[in-house]
């Protein structure tokens, strides 16, 4: 039976705002995921879908990388996890008659939620120049479009190529091979606007852009620094794994500028204490920092870790792991020895006692693991503060034995792997020649774009083509109205997707929308059912079955779109072009996914015997040096100390400084539903969290309504119009505010040195009350 998504589009009619709560899971977290999944799928389909979720034998969940545990629950999911899978494997249907009766235009005019609950795309659709609509196409005609566009560019990098971390390791992998082939590294993805510090920070220290926890580290950690991170709504499996840690007896210290739900009492809904009981409370310390100030913290800590050290020598620092493994020590210790405690007061926000309080944590610990999100990483000095996170560790050698080390925690499923099968717009050079040694080409070396590049190249003409591999580009982007310009100004924009989403209604002059697979679903082939792998944050990489029937019989998996799309461009240009078609076996790799993964195995170090070590239970970890073997693989052949100049986020008087964030009810750019319950919101999004006294200082109140207008050294002004305001506890100084909603205040020229990332976390903003109110 297909279902029919509502007609409405209710917005924010029915906001309203209650009390936040001091938990997070529990009975409402499981009458929400069942609710989401009979809604979506039917009762029954839904139950038994959800129980094969993150399961050795069953499908790896849509949502967040978080690794599963060697022993799972037969519920291995989570309320999000749920909402995910049920968007996905839903009973709704977009067919080509919704596009002939809604056009372009009005889908730009409905809502993300509206969009996305529209249901399961069916039909490859084109809108052919001039038009308004969208009209179906054949895959062979889709396909002969790319060829066309793509042959008549000037030159390979007037073609972008977007990937989404939903895309499989084998999907990536034959995804960067025909856009090397093509000529161009113009692959950016959704790390570039993430997590690209954390890999700009990693392998600059210790050598290589990965976190160097297992979650059995996690499990035995005497101390846990949970930092710029909501584990509640972002990753609730995590809060399983706290528990097990507090249950070993680990300390925890939430470092956020929100307080959340999840970090103040977790309610473990697979256990009868989650049920009836009180849960457990899994931060012993809540630290509320100011926006951006999570440098000068760590900055203070090692001043502090020194200073001790001074009092009591050879009993707090790793003496001997600073001087076999690291380079660097004494430039960083004269760096740090002079951090000034007005500066870290004045950036983070906190006292002299609390910083005391947590730092006696610190010192009690042997075995310390430092977690973070998007918290660190989308400021403008998020590379150094990430740097100063290592500093932190390897005073104490925490680093490279069990029970410590760096955890950043990432988001899509397989955003990690995507990036280890070569989505990265600068690829290494072992990289590039073992894919020439076994494709025979010559892979172009110049860097291509990241995102925010190839926002400013199709704004500037130079981009003419786009691709996206999963994902919403135009939501999850900065500075929307720029962004959709730039997309605007191509000459074509194609999207593999399995539903509807922002990207498909702000598209070039000529676009195509390719129906594709989902996890859940068969990907059968007459070789046999064909199965993908993941990798999740922790590196260890797993299969994943799909076993459902596909939202349509017009569907084809990210693999065969790819090689059709592969087969067709190269095909197109191979009369003129030095790189013969011929020489990649499109089909083979479309019809047998082992194909492909042979070819990872002779061309990525770790993955030798892919496909027998795949199929063990559970899969396989891959090599990390600094892990394993306490060996960094950097330019000095050591893990490296770094010395960080503080950089303070100081705004002008009357200013606030803006954090974007997710709803509960939200994945990335996804909108499950209208509630952040956590929070106290119900029934709309467009809601600025301020401290109450931030909203006096100005003449407002709770619940008026606000335009929010960012300001940058550019001078434009920048507006998200007809925000309810929230008291709420933030820091003085501080607000936030859910995107999508409030990437418009993002500017596209704001971001993180090195990484470029978009400086999410850190806009300056004023408040002016909504017009005519």
């Amino acid at each position: 039976m297909t279902r029919k998504a509502p007609a409405e589009d209710p917005g924010d009619a029915r906001l309203r705002v209650g009390p936040p709560k001091d938990h997070a899971a529990g009975i409402p977290a499981v009458t929400s995921s069942l609710r989401h999944a009979g809604t979506q799928m039917g009762a029954r389909r839904g139950l038994l879908t959800l129980l094969r979720v993150n399961q050795k034998d069953g499908f790896d969940c849509p949502g967040c990388a978080w690794p599963e545990p060697e022993h799972r629950h037969r519920a291995e999911f989570c309320e999000n996890g749920a909402k995910a899978v049920a968007e996905e494997a839903t009973l709704r249907r977009v067919t080509p008659e919704f596009f002939a009766e809604h056009s372009l235009e009005e889908l730009a005019g409905r809502s993300d939620y509206w969009l996305g609950q529209q249901g399961r795309l069916t039909h490859p659709v084109y809108r052919p120049a001039g038009s308004d609509h969208y009209r179906p196409i054949s895959w062979e005609d889709a396909f002969a479009v790319v060829a066309r566009e793509l042959a008549a560019l000037d030159h390979p990098d007037q073609a972008a190529f977007y990937t989404s971390g939903r895309a499989s390791n084998e999907a990536a992998f034959v995804y960067q091979l025909f856009v090397r082939m093509l000529g161009t590294n113009n692959l950016p993805d959704c790390s570039n606007m993430c997590h690209e510090s954390s890999g700009s920070a990693l392998v600059e220290t210790i050598g290589i852009g990965k976190g160097s926890v297992s979650l059995e580290d996690l499990h035995e950690a005497d101390l846990i620094l949970v930092v710029g991170q909501n584990p509640g709504t972002n990753h609730p499996r995590m809060l399983s794994a706290l528990e097990r840690a507090k249950q070993r007896g680990a300390r925890v210290i939430a470092v956020n500028p929100l307080p959340e739900a999840g970090l103040l009492r977790f309610k473990n809904p697979q256990r009868p204490s989650g049920i009836v009981g009180g849960g457990t409370q899994l931060a012993d310390l809540f630290l509320q920092i100011r926006l951006g100030g999570d440098q000068a913290l760590f900055q203070a800590f090692n001043r502090l870790l020194l200073e001790a050290e001074d009092d009591a020598p050879g009993t707090v620092l790793d003496t001997s792991f600073i001087t076999s493994h690291t380079h660097g020590f004494e430039a960083f210790a004269e760096h740090a020895r002079k951090t000034s405690w007005e500066d870290v007061l004045e950036a983070t926000g906190l006292s002299v006692d609390a910083i005391g309080v947590a730092f006696r944590e610190v010192l009690a610990a042997e075995k310390i693991v430092v977690c973070w999100a998007m918290g660190l990483t989308q400021h403008r000095h998020s590379v150094p503060t990430i740097r100063d996170v290592v500093n932190f560790l390897l005073l104490r050698g925490n680093i490279g034995r069990p029970g410590a080390g760096l955890c950043p925690v990432r988001g899509h499923s397989n955003v990690q792997g995507d990036r280890t099968m070569g989505i990265h717009e600068k690829p290494g050079e072992d990289f590039l020649d073992a894919l020439a040694a076994e494709f025979g080409f010559e892979p172009p070396r110049h860097h291509g774009h990241d995102a925010v590049e190839t926002i400013r190249a199709m704004r500037d003409g130079r981009v003419k083509v786009f691709v996206g591999l999963g994902g919403n580009f135009v939501a999850a982007a900065p500075d929307t109205e720029v962004t959709e310009q730039a997309l605007r100004g191509c000459r074509l924009t194609v999207q593999i997707s399995t539903k509807l989403n922002r990207s498909h209604a702000v598209t070039g002059e000529q676009a195509l929308i390719l129906p594709c697979l989902g996890r859940t679903e068969a990907d059968l082939r007459p070789s046999g059912p064909q199965l993908v792998t993941v990798e999740d944050s922790m590196g260890m990489v797993h299969l994943s079955r799909g076993r459902l029937a596909p939202a349509s019989d017009r569907l084809r998996s990210e693999v065969a779109i790819i090689c059709g799309m592969a087969r067709a461009a190269l095909g197109a240009r191979a009369a003129t072009s030095a790189v013969p078609a011929g020489q990649v076996p499109w089909e083979e790799f479309e019809a047998d996914y082992d194909r492909i993964r042979d070819r990872i195995a002779r061309v990525i170090p770790g993955f030798e015997d892919f496909n027998e070590r795949v199929r063990r239970p559970g899969g396989f970890t891959l090599p990390h040096p600094p892990r394993d073997e306490r060996r960094f693989t950097t330019a000095t052949g050591r893990a490296n100390f770094t010395v960080n100049p503080l950089d303070i986020l100081r705004v002008p008087e009357g200013r606030l400084l803006l954090q974007t964030l997710r709803s509960h009810d939200q994945y990335n750019t996804t909108i499950y539903g209208l509630d952040d319950r956590y929070r106290g919101i119900h029934q709309g999004r467009r809601v600025l969290f301020v401290h109450e006294d931030d909203l006096a200082a100005r003449g407002l109140a709770d619940g008026d309504l606000v335009d929010i207008v960012s300001e940058y050294e550019d001078g434009v002004e920048r507006r998200a119009p007809a925000f309810r305001t929230v008291a709420f506890p933030t820091p003085r100084g501080c607000c936030a505010a859910y995107f999508p909603e409030t990437n418009v205040l993002v500017p596209l020229d704001s971001t993180a040195a090195i990484s470029n990332t978009p400086t999410s976390k850190s806009v300056v903003v004023r408040l002016e009350r909504a017009a005519g109110v």
